[in-house]
């Protein structure tokens, strides 16, 4: 569109040159014995079409996108800043994919939320950090023990946490997009066997630690503590997952009912570990949990709750080998935009290298931990 209104225009500014030159070439060329008012009007009229065509011509080549980039520079953030992120981002990828409903999702993926309340609705981790560490029970079962640092680009005005525990495939890849609480933490267990012992594991194990501002604007910081998690009732969780309250184009309504044997909510106040003091934002969070795995799964995976900046993802498979079972070899397998690894290889545990990833990742990027017997 702008390129063909760009040819209209020079095709116009060169008709009024034509034009003048033309009005120049007749008043010139004739001469009249006796004054003509036809004669008077071109000699008077040619120089308004010439300049009308001169300033068109060097505005379109040399001036419009000068001046369309200054006012860009100018007004263009000022503007963007003021307007609500959901209706920015949803127009231009518009602008990019076509209108479809389920860009939806990927504007709450990018920005961490719903963005419909600037800075107040959106959850976006500038510094992050996770640990994945594996401690074997027996032959069967393992530990899978995470942990997870978050610095947040703007503070989080909520003083609650909410955890999700769930063994069925459908919710893990739909609750990060349904989840209406600007922190939370999913957990994810294969096998659906486990599930209880696994819900159990988290709710002994789970540590918190924050840097909060306190009501009254102060900074503080609460080392990391064990606090009571609530468990949600089943009629309480449309409150928590839009899917259990309406339909949309990519899911359709749930009934809790459907889900009371693989999934089960909790939600903790903050507050109870800022000593004397109450929480009214949240500027970083640490979480440390442990979850019941199967060892023959042969694999465990973290995934990102919200955009995080990620620097480093470290490993430690030392402890998975115990008793009389045999000895594993690791393949780290990263699901990114970009990280710094050589994929494929087979390593020992003791040769498995921290990632180092240094990129953004959007819910649903993250890395899975591989493993087998070890061939020797």
């Amino acid at each position: 569109m702008a390129a063909r209104r760009h040819k209209q225009a020079l095709a116009v500014a060169i008709a009024l040159l034509v034009l003048a030159a033309a009005d120049l070439a007749v008043a010139f060329l004739w001469q009249p014995e006796t004054r003509s008012l036809l004669h008077d009007v071109l000699v008077v009229f040619w120089p308004l079409p010439a300049l009308a065509g001169f300033l068109l011509l060097a505005y379109e080549l040399f001036l419009h996108r000068r001046l369309v980039s200054e006012l860009s520079q100018i007004s263009g953030p000022s503007i963007v800043e003021h307007l609500l992120p959901n209706d920015v981002l949803r127009t231009f990828l518009s602008s990019i994919y076509g209108s479809h409903e389920a860009n939806q999702d990927v504007v709450s993926g990018v920005l961490g939320g719903d963005g419909l309340r600037p800075h107040k609705d959106l959850t976006i981790s500038t510094n992050t950090t996770v640990k994945l560490e594996l401690q074997g029970i027996n032959a069967k079962t393992y530990h899978l023990i995470t942990t997870q640092s978050y610095q947040f680009r703007h503070s989080v005005p909520v003083d609650r946490f909410v955890i999700f525990a769930t063994s069925d495939v459908l919710l893990r890849d739909t609750i990060s997009a349904a989840c209406r609480y600007p922190l939370f933490e999913l957990y994810y267990i294969t096998d659906p066997s486990l599930f209880l012992d696994s819900v159990d594991d988290v709710l002994h194990s789970t540590k918190i630690a924050i840097d909060y501002i306190d009501h009254d604007g102060v900074s503080r910081s609460a080392a990391p503590s064990q606090i009571p998690l609530l468990e949600v009732k089943f009629d309480q969780w449309p409150n928590y997952l839009t899917f259990f309250r309406e339909s949309t184009s990519t899911q359709p309504k749930r009934s809790p009912h459907s889900h009371l044997g693989d999934l089960r909510i909790f939600e903790c106040d903050l507050s109870g570990i800022a000593e004397d003091h109450l929480v009214s934002a949240i500027r970083g969070l640490t979480i440390t949990s442990r979850m019941l795995q199967r060892t023959n799964e042969g694999f465990c995976y973290w995934q990102a709750p919200y955009p995080s900046y990620v620097e480093q993802i470290r490993f430690e498979a030392r402890g998975l080998t115990v008793d009389h079972s045999p000895r594993h070899e690791f393949s780290i397998m990263p699901f990114l935009f970009r990280s710094n690894t050589v994929t494929g290889q087979w390593l020992k545990a003791d040769d498995l290298d921290d990632l180092t990833v240094r990129s953004w990742l959007l819910p649903g990027h993250g890395v899975a931990l591989m493993w087998r017997e070890a061939r020797h």
